[in-house]
């Protein structure tokens, strides 16, 4: 439900509009060097504040509640939350009965009998990525070789992220884009057929990030045209270095010691200023419905570190896996 991971553990909680969100790590190695000022890098990076963004800005200073202790991880489950200070519950009022268009409201009321909180989403919204990221940056320092990157590569179909994100600002409607991550150094082995394969593995954690809608690795969805001589990739030596790069640095679910690489597909935010239709549960009629409250035109500007940060997640978690596992020599 809320906790990914077999060896390394991460369980997320909280609401948009709660108090807290935050995140409990079981399995982190004790003895990591750890410190709150280590994941403001990415935090800020998370954050609002450029041009099609949300209005709404935290401060998302992590606060470390279990499993640190002298700036080193005890090996006990490691606790970090952030506190929700800048909110606007009125500006969701109307969702109780008007369901946004393209967002979780409908199904979240139906599944848990209109109990769920529907402020800002609640445990479904993007808020909750911060506590994400927060573990992504406890994953990177258990696999400190590993090199993890992720950008923003087309908005809105346009490889022209500027021009793109002024053109929704002016149309006043939300885009999504396509963001491209690597990892290099990660070493030949890593995944566990069948279930737990290196791709299954990043594409789970992928798609628990709210608005993504698709996944390829390598040459990805352009290998269903191409001819077998075409994608695979010629072996040039005997560290696995291939020629090309279509499997994407995965072959039968497990690393092959070249670089990773996949691209992730995000939707166009739900919450779009432009009028829409909805159905009125008091009502019982379909309506005009304008969104209220402070969303992002283009929630891919903030996607990438927490891509990264899923990633790290996944591999660090399967890395473990993978040291518990070698055959004694």
């Amino acid at each position: 439900m809320n906790t990914f991971g077999n060896i390394f553990r991460v369980s997320i909680f909280g609401e948009s509009h709660g108090k807290w969100v935050g995140v409990t790590i079981d399995g982190c190695p004790a003895g990591i060097p750890l410190s709150e000022n280590d994941l403001l890098p990415d935090l800020d990076r998370r954050k609002a504040g450029a041009a099609g963004t949300t209005p709404r800005k935290e401060e998302d200073i992590p606060l470390f509640v279990s499993g640190v202790f002298n700036n080193r991880t005890t090996g006990a489950p490691l606790t970090i939350v952030f506190e929700n200070n800048n909110t606007r519950s009125a500006d969701y009022d109307a969702i109780k009965n008007t369901p946004r268009p393209g967002h979780a409201d409908f199904v979240l009321d139906k599944k848990f009998g209109g109990f769920n909180d529907h402020r800002g989403g609640g445990h479904s919204s993007g808020r909750l990525t911060v506590a994400l990221v927060a573990a992504g940056c406890v994953a990177k320092k258990v696999i400190p070789r590993i090199k993890i990157e992720a950008q923003l590569a087309e908005a809105g179909g346009d490889t022209n992220i500027e021009t793109a994100i002024d053109k929704a600002v002016t149309n006043q409607d939300s885009i999504g884009g396509i963001i491209a991550c690597s990892a290099t150094g990660v070493p030949v082995g890593i995944g566990e057929p069948f279930f737990n394969s290196l791709e299954s593995a990043i594409s789970h954690v992928i798609f628990s990030i709210p608005a993504i809608k698709g996944i390829e690795f390598g040459s990805g969805f352009a290998a269903a045209r191409m001819t077998g001589s075409e994608h695979n990739d010629a072996i040039v030596d005997e560290h696995g270095t291939t020629r090309t790069n279509n499997a994407g640095g995965i072959n039968g679910g497990i690393s092959n010691s070249n670089e990773l690489y996949f691209r992730v597909a995000v939707k166009p935010t739900s919450s779009t200023p432009k009028e829409q239709q909805t159905w009125n549960n008091a009502t019982k009629s379909v309506e005009a419905f304008t969104v209220k409250g402070r969303h992002d035109l283009c929630i891919a500007l903030r996607v990438p570190v927490v891509v990264e940060a899923a990633t790290a997640i996944a591999i660090a978690d399967l890395v473990m896996a993978n040291n518990a596992t070698q055959p004694q020599k």
